[in-house]
């Protein structure tokens, strides 16, 4: 039983404050409208129309258009009412009865509704001017006439029956203003504005729009005259679901004690190279792409980020993407927000989908990895400015007197007399550009680095390095290097010297110290990089060498 009212402790809000503070709720333009969305398909829609308007003095305009169920003048008055009343299907993308007027009023400072339920009913219309609720300091809507341009763009947006929602004084669809109102600049942020809508929407209703999904009601959406298509989060024609399937519902007990079920799918996706240029733009590979895409009754409420459960900003995890499903029975418990696009997971929660995901999360690293080491032993670096540097120093090395490539060995004169025999890769005919530096994938002792007799030719052979690809210092420093633009000469002339310095104090007796040596240190650097990541993959292109270039 409801207590008595006492009329001294009633305490309204202020009309104008509470209406403007109401636009700062978090919204941006794309979830505003993914909101206004949601009502559509609330509403039975099969086809949402949204048009973007930029007029040649600088208005902006955004018309929603569908073909639902259109409303008559009490529906029309409850749905524009803060806090409208519960809809009476409990699984509508509908939460709070504040979406359509928040979603609104944090873009524009008037919004307003023409509708009908049928086509033989006449037009309604209703609005809220923010202006107005400030200048009467009321509560106050305006039920303007329905004028012939409203019919038109409801003829054009919705057809015989639905909901046509129009937002004007449009102040804060752009980020700025622009000097020239409705000039070239302010068109092409409206355009990059309406094409990153088209992105959003065919991500957070992929499920809608995906015509083959049985489990959802398919709805067509245009935005400015194009139809959205679908975007599938997991690239699944290409991805592998790693999840078992014992593992893929998930049992969550509410304060009330009542038990409902989410479910989850983990997906590893591709390596971008396995991919062509037309799956890579389908499958979107990034560090911000991975993680968790949460959906609430279908619709996309989270995308991208671990929220906690691992670190999001790793890009070797960027192959694993998770699907996470559930429905409005578990909003209290995820603490659904009133935009809809956000989620908390409780602890024990995320304890438990740490346990869950961490085997899969490791596997997508490794996959990750093992193909950015493929892709760095493949690549060409280019060493040039550090051969031609070598090349023109008279730096203190041996002198080679003779060299037998079928046996691999080299004659010196070095710090310990002349005519030392040495046990050396020998190497002829090699680049010119690379006769003291290269970088090679067939050293197999684990080395980072090996001396070697090296020679453009036949005959005129150098003191050079050979470095090895396939050990971690050169897959995660080296590369790395060149990759973030530092240049790769102190290195090269490191290693370089290394090498010199080996051949220009050995003899037979002291080459296994020498070779323990560069075992050890090998060894070293290897632990000394074990947590430190390879260098992404798209980050060592700018390492190829540009032979052609020089």
């Amino acid at each position: 039983m409801r207590g008595i009212s006492n009329p001294d402790l009633m305490n309204l809000p202020d009309p104008s404050r509470l209406i403007f503070g109401l636009r700062d709720t978090g919204y941006d333009f794309n979830t505003a409208a993914a909101d206004i969305i949601d009502n559509s398909i609330a509403a039975g829609s099969t086809e949402v129309n949204i048009q973007v308007d930029l007029e040649r003095d600088g208005r902006k305009f955004v018309y929603f258009g569908d073909n639902g169920s259109g409303m008559d003048e009490a529906q029309l008055f409850n749905a524009m009412r803060y806090g409208a009343p519960k809809r009476s299907n409990i699984k509508s993308l509908g939460k709070f009865g504040l979406g359509l007027k928040t979603a609104s009023s944090s873009i524009c400072l008037k919004f307003t509704i023409v509708t009908r339920a049928s086509s033989e009913a006449s037009l309604i219309k209703l609005a809220w001017d923010l202006d107005h609720v400030q200048s009467n300091n009321a509560w106050e809507m305006l039920k303007e006439p329905v004028t012939q341009d409203d019919e038109q763009r409801f003829n054009d947006l919705c057809g015989d029956h639905g909901t046509l929602l129009i937002w004007s004084k449009c102040d804060r669809l752009l980020s700025k203003d622009y000097e020239q109102a409705g000039g070239t600049q302010e068109r092409r942020a409206v355009t990059s504005r309406v094409e990153k809508l088209r992105d959003h929407i065919s991500m957070i209703f992929h499920r809608y729009l995906n015509a083959s999904n049985p489990e959802y009601a398919n709805v067509a959406i245009s935005v400015n005259g194009q139809w959205v298509k679908p975007w599938d989060p997991f690239f699944t024609e290409r991805s592998e679901q790693v999840l078992p399937e014992h593992a893929q519902r998930i049992s969550v007990q509410l304060e009330d004690g009542t038990t409902h079920e989410a479910r989850m799918r983990a997906w590893i996706l591709p390596h971008s190279k396995e991919l062509n240029d037309e799956e890579n733009e389908r499958a979107r590979i990034s560090s911000r792409a991975q993680g968790f895409y949460i959906h609430r009754e279908g619709r996309i409420i989270h995308h991208g980020g671990w929220l906690g459960v691992f670190r999001s900003d790793d890009p070797h995890y960027s192959l694993l993407r998770v699907e996470f499903d559930f429905d409005h029975n578990l909003d209290e418990a995820f603490k659904i927000d009133v935009k809809k696009s956000r989620i908390l997971f409780d602890p024990a929660l995320e304890e438990f989908l740490k346990a869950q995901l961490t085997p899969f999360w490791k596997e997508a690293d490794k996959r990750y990895r093992r193909k950015d080491k493929a892709i760095a032993v493949g690549l060409t670096m280019n060493h040039q400015s550090a051969n031609r540097t070598i090349a023109a120093t008279n730096a203190q090395t041996a002198a080679v007197a003779s060299v037998d490539a079928s046996t691999q060995t080299a004659t010196v004169n070095n710090n310990h007399g002349q005519g030392i025999k040495l046990h050396v890769p020998v190497e002829s005919n090699v680049n010119p550009k690379s006769v003291y530096v290269e970088t090679v994938d067939d050293i197999t002792s684990g080395h980072v680095w090996e001396p070697a007799m090296r020679s453009p030719g036949q005959a005129g052979h150098s003191v050079g390095v050979r470095v090895n690809k396939h050990h971690d210092f050169f897959q995660k420093i080296y590369f790395r290097a060149a990759s973030q633009g530092y240049t790769l000469d102190g290195i090269d002339y490191l290693l370089w010297a290394f090498a010199a310095a080996e051949i220009n104090n050995s003899n037979p007796e002291l080459t296994p110290v020498f070779e323990d040596l560069r075992d050890e240190i090998s060894m070293n650097l290897k632990k000394l990089l074990r947590d430190t990541p390879i260098a992404d993959a798209g980050a060592i292109a700018g390492a190829l060498d540009s032979d052609e270039q020089d």
